[in-house]
């Protein structure tokens, strides 16, 4: 049961030189996408803004690959770096 719940969520870190509207940027798209943000937490470090962030994809009238794709530009357009992957893969990856 676990496993279905997860098959829902995506994982999204953005990772750059912080500036100014970097989190309404990426909120902005996921909720364009609607992809509810369940958790998210940032940091920045000596002028480097580091972002992680849970999504639930579940209500998304879009594929997992369009809102990956949409995220991506919005990370070119912030000159920042955005990866995006589905949780039960990174949980997959973390136990190893």
């Amino acid at each position: 049961m676990q496993e279905n719940r997860s098959e829902n969520k995506i994982i999204i870190t953005v990772s750059g030189v912080d500036r100014i509207g970097i989190v309404a940027k990426v909120a902005n798209v996921l909720a364009d996408y609607k992809v509810n943000i369940e958790d998210i937490k940032q940091t920045i470090m000596q002028d480097y803004f580091v972002m992680f962030l849970l999504g639930d994809i579940s209500n998304a009238e879009k594929s997992f690959k369009e809102i990956k794709e949409a995220l991506q530009k919005a990370g070119e357009e912030l000159q920042m770096e955005i990866w995006v992957q589905k949780k039960q893969i990174f949980d997959k990856m973390h136990n190893i």
